[in-house]
């Protein structure tokens, strides 16, 4: 990793960033290789899933260029509460915060050291207080955000998105060598959008030890439920996610 990556040592966020997580139990980066294989659907599902079980829950989307957690929960125009530190927006019992809430509908183009400031600042500044779990649904592949994850709060387990494609089994496949490698701890590997009978994702798993925790069919209604929680908790995708929820809540 390369010093640009790194923070100046005298920067004082990164011990608040070790306040603001003090309280939090467990925190869970939902990572796909790829765009678009549903990694915010599922990241958003696991954080509903467990506050609808009475858990303490919270969710910070990372994908700073295109965050949509807040358009799944059906969040409009809401700002969070700012004092000694920011609150995230409390939507459906899921404490989230996003960069959606201070940017609004404006682009976010961020490259190099500015994304590694943003995500500083952001986990410089949320209070979580006492949480179960937080949910980090963090951008495709495994980039800037994801490496300074890792770096900044090295107690994050991985949970990652497959699906049964050549081309995303040959990413992923990458992404759990680099994890590995890394010594990131790995929750398991879950095959989503599955529309046929295909064992290469939970072949896959098994090559590098670690648990294939479920599969979620590709969901037809699923679009018609984005930003209506109560009608996705209703949705085949959802009663898949809860099922990997348990397992990995345990």
């Amino acid at each position: 990793m390369t010093d640009r990556h790194r923070p100046d040592a005298m920067d004082p966020r990164g011990a608040a960033i070790d306040d603001r997580l003090a309280g939090v139990g467990r925190i869970l980066a939902v990572t796909g290789s790829k765009g678009g294989i549903g990694k915010s659907v599922i990241a958003t599902s696991l954080a509903l899933a467990w506050a609808d079980e009475g858990r303490r829950i919270g969710l910070l989307d990372l994908d700073f260029t295109s965050p949509s957690d807040h358009v799944i929960l059906g969040a409009g125009g809401q700002f969070p509460a700012e004092g000694f530190g920011v609150d995230p927006v409390l939507i459906e019992g899921i404490h989230t915060m996003s960069v959606a809430f201070f940017s609004g509908e404006a682009a976010a183009p961020l490259r190099g050291n500015d994304v590694t400031n943003t995500l500083l600042e952001l986990l410089a500044i949320t209070r979580w207080g006492e949480m179960d779990i937080l949910v980090l649904d963090l951008p495709p592949g495994l980039g800037d955000i994801a490496l300074d994850v890792i770096r900044l709060v090295p107690r994050t387990e991985f949970l990652l998105l497959g699906a049964a494609s050549r081309v995303v089994i040959g990413s992923v496949r990458r992404a759990l060598r680099l994890l590995t490698e890394l010594g990131a701890p790995i929750v398991g590997l879950v095959e989503n959008l599955r529309q046929a009978d295909d064992d290469s994702v939970a072949d896959l798993a098994r090559s590098f030890g670690v648990p294939c925790l479920g599969v979620v069919p590709y969901d037809p209604g699923l679009e018609d439920a984005i930003g209506d929680p109560l009608r996705l908790r209703e949705t085949d995708l959802f009663e898949a996610v809860r099922r990997v929820a348990r397992l990995v809540s345990g």
